[in-house]
């Protein structure tokens, strides 16, 4: 029997925007998104992708086009459920029917129950081999912070899922964010993100922030295995956590938004929780995939880009600038992790 777990709006964002050549939403296999709200919440708005979960006689219904002991991620949300306890509540379906007769609620009408989420994750676990997982605050909040994942459509065909265009992966919540080139290019991504900065880790330019050196900064080094990264990580990292305690939100990307920018972002979290690279890159899978990627980007691994003090010993002294772990979210190095795989 599988585990019922929680998921952050931020996983499940990151979960969203996987790609390999295509979107991985195109995968059948990949993520089954069920909505347990009612069937008026569902019509109004829900996550795009998600499966409205029926009920029969109050029972609900295993939707019939998934194997689900094939897909990777089994998601169920609700409303707003925030625990795995129990709670007062009624039914959505007669909460739906006593608001359309303008009954008011009566509190003989509430009982202790899990939520319905939860509820119906109780359900699934018995049916997966993979963790069923539930959304932490439900549609409510999910939608909330990503209000451009909201949708009215209901039938998505694969040419449209392959088709469509990821949002860069979200690193520390609200704060940064790492992408490709031509996510930075792109007006729509800086709109709904909010972005506010780049560390713009290739040889091409983009056409925001040109000339204004307070929320850009350009570290042009070639894709290549010759390439030195690793004299850039103090401008860097003093660049970042200037513009995290000014509250902007930084997108750091580099051509393709892996090598190199993903070693800069490993680079800034060592240097801003005071960690080594163990620990900060436990959530990519492995510390020798970190070394590889690090090693295709520069020649950070042979210059001895590993334990905390290594970096301090060539930078952090020099910036003048303490590392601090606060504000810093527990679920970013999850957000990597699904980039990459």
């Amino acid at each position: 029997m599988a585990e019922l777990r929680f998921c952050e709006p931020t996983e499940l964002y990151n979960i969203l925007n996987q790609t390999s050549k295509v979107s991985r939403l195109a995968e059948p296999n990949y993520l089954c998104l069920l909505d347990v709200r009612c069937k008026r919440q569902y019509d109004e708005s829900h996550v795009i992708t998600a499966r409205r979960v029926k009920k029969k006689e109050k029972q609900y219904l295993i939707p019939e086009s998934v194997d689900l002991e094939c897909v990777r991620y089994c998601i169920v949300y609700d409303s707003n459920t925030s625990s795995l306890e129990l709670r007062v509540r009624r039914d959505d379906d007669e909460e739906e029917e006593e608001e359309e007769r303008g009954v008011k609620d009566d509190e003989e009408n509430n009982e202790l129950l899990p939520g319905p989420a939860v509820e119906f994750g109780q359900i699934l676990i018995h049916l997966t081999r993979q963790p069923v997982y539930i959304l932490r605050g439900g549609y409510e909040c999910f939608s909330g912070l990503y209000h451009f994942f909201r949708t009215q459509k209901i039938i998505w065909m694969p040419q449209e899922l392959d088709a469509f265009q990821p949002y860069p992966v979200e690193i520390i919540p609200g704060k940064i964010f790492l992408g490709k080139f031509s996510q930075a290019c792109n007006a729509r991504i800086h709109k709904d993100l909010k972005i506010k900065a780049h560390v713009n880790i290739s040889m091409e330019a983009t056409p925001y922030f040109v000339g204004d050196g307070d929320k850009l900064l350009h570290v042009k080094i070639e894709d290549s295995s010759d390439s030195n990264l690793f004299s850039s990580f103090r401008h860097i990292c003093h660049f970042m956590e200037l513009h995290l305690q000014l509250r902007s939100v930084i997108l750091v990307f580099s051509s393709r938004g892996i090598s190199r920018s993903s070693a800069a972002v490993v680079a800034f979290l060592m240097h801003y929780n005071e960690e080594t690279l163990k620990v900060c890159a436990w959530g990519w899978g492995s510390v020798d995939r970190v070394l590889a990627w690090l090693a295709e980007d520069s020649r950070t691994k042979s210059e001895g880009l590993g334990p905390r003090e290594e970096m301090q010993r060539q930078h952090a002294s020099k910036s003048g600038l303490g590392g601090s772990a606060a504000g810093v979210g527990e679920n970013y190095p999850w957000g990597i992790y699904h980039r990459h795989h």
